[in-house]
C-alpha cells in the first residue's frame, strides 16, 4: 500500500511530481521539494486553482501581488486559478512533502 510519507533514496536530486488521482478537471499530486525553488524572475501562472498542504518540512511562497506565505507542516493554502506566485524556500531536512489538488475548486 502506498504510504504520503515514504521517500525515495534519491529525494535529493530532483523534486517529484508524484500523480495521487485523476479525474475529469481534477489532479491530486503529492511533491517532494529539498530546497528547490523558482527561477529568480519566473512566476507560476496556472490555470487551475490549486489547494495545497504541506505535510512535512517548512516553506515559503510569495505572491506577485504579497504577501511572502510561510508555511509549516499542517498548513495549507488556496492559490486560485491565474494567482502569480513563486515557491521562495523549501526546507531540505526534513524534506517537503505537499499534497495538491488542482482543479476549479471556487465559483467565479
Amino acid at each position: 500500500m502506498p504510504n504520503i510519507y515514504e521517500l525515495n533514496l534519491d529525494v535529493n536530486q530532483v523534486e517529484q511530481f508524484e500523480a495521487i488521482e485523476a479525474g475529469q478537471n481534477i489532479l491530486i499530486e503529492r511533491i517532494i521539494s529539498t530546497g528547490q525553488t523558482t527561477p529568480v524572475g519566473q512566476w507560476y501562472d496556472q490555470d487551475a486553482d490549486e489547494w495545497v498542504v504541506l505535510l512535512q518540512g517548512d516553506a515559503e511562497i510569495y505572491f506577485e501581488e504579497g504577501p511572502l506565505v510561510r508555511l509549516r507542516a499542517g498548513d495549507y493554502l488556496m492559490i486560485s486559478a491565474h494567482q502569480k506566485h513563486r515557491v521562495e524556500y523549501t526546507s531540505i531536512e526534513p524534506p517537503c512533502i505537499w499534497l495538491a489538488v488542482h482543479g476549479q475548486l471556487r465559483s467565479l
